[in-house]
């Protein structure tokens, strides 16, 4: 009998239509200042597209607990239940707030992986992190100054350091680093929301970016590692406590805080499938476009072990697309 609990084909494939279908049914939503309805038009679509690929999926990472949004829940089972056993981490909609503020740079994800290789991070909302792609794979530290980073960076992409630029989340939490980047004389590409596409830009050629840091979402964090690992890049991240609550749950836990996780700490093994799509456009991927007959959408698909990497530019047609999403119309 053939062993089911390795993935053997590229699911990336299908996982895709479950992103395009979230993005699609939020792209409504833009500008219409509701963050709750694009995001519960996302998981709504994504949890029925879901249900059709072939794997027996469990949610280790899922959407909304933090907020008390609509959710895919942590524990909840997806997919038909035949196939690979696999883990999930899902974003149904990555910038809510940007969909409903009609801002740029919204996407739909979801990765897996073997079942029991995504780092589940529990109850830490947030991760201090760094993300770089191919070119200075193992050259980074987190627990190293961030100037140190940058010069490393910098050597490693044969640049001047004052070319070198960094993404980061604009948060008063970022604030000190910012400085330090400052100080080092690099560049800084501030971002308003979505620290995981931005770590997936800072592993993509062309980009325009060299490597992010700073204070995010964890769950973002498991998932842009698994982009980085489809793409040869490197990250690394450390839980990052908001107050004695967190250093408390993390106690139980047995998480410790000081520890670097590394991309392998995050997303074990070598077998990862990552697809994101645009919902709003933005630096890595093209928003929804609705047309007269339907939609257009762009996506990225992703797998570690072939290091394949697919933009894919698809269009939708209203009659293949009913029940997805029924506001707005």
């Amino acid at each position: 009998m053939r062993n089911e609990r390795v993935p053997d084909r590229n699911i990336a494939m299908e996982l895709v239509r479950v992103t395009e279908a979230a993005a699609v049914a939020a792209a409504r939503w833009m500008g219409r200042g509701d963050k709750i309805g694009a995001d519960q038009a996302a998981v709504d679509a994504m949890r029925m597209m879901l249900d059709t690929v072939d794997m027996d999926g469990v949610i280790v990472i899922g959407e909304g607990e933090k907020d008390e949004a609509p959710m895919l829940y942590n524990g909840e089972r997806v997919g038909n239940g035949h196939g690979p056993q696999v883990d999930v981490a899902v974003d149904p909609l990555e910038g809510t707030r940007l969909t409903a503020l009609g801002r740029p740079g919204a996407v739909s994800v979801i990765a897996c992986a073997p079942r029991g290789t995504l780092y589940n991070p529990q109850d830490m909302f947030y991760m201090e992190k760094i993300a770089v792609g191919f070119e200075a794979r193992g050259v980074i530290d987190l627990s190293a100054p961030v100037d140190w980073n940058i010069r490393r960076v910098a050597m490693a992409k044969g640049m001047p350091v004052e070319e070198v630029t960094v993404i980061i989340l604009d948060r008063d939490r970022n604030t000190d680093i910012a400085d330090q980047v400052r100080a080092a004389g690099a560049r800084i590409k501030f971002i308003t929301d979505g620290d995981a596409p931005a770590a997936v830009s800072a592993g993509m050629a062309g980009s325009g970016v060299d490597m992010m840091l700073g204070i995010g979402g964890s769950p973002e964090g498991v998932v842009a590692a698994a982009a980085l690992k489809c793409i040869g890049g490197d990250f690394q991240g450390r839980l990052w406590p908001r107050n004695d609550d967190d250093r408390k749950m993390a106690a139980e836990h047995g998480m410790d805080l000081t520890r670097v996780l590394t991309i392998d700490d995050l997303v074990r093994g070598d077998d990862v499938f990552f697809a994101a799509t645009g919902v709003t456009g933005g630096d890595l991927l093209e928003g929804v476009e609705y047309t007269s007959g339907g939609a257009v959408s762009e996506s990225l698909v992703m797998r570690s072990r072939s290091g394949t990497v697919r933009r894919i530019k698809t269009e939708h047609h209203w009659r293949k697309l009913e029940g997805l999403n029924t506001a707005g119309k």
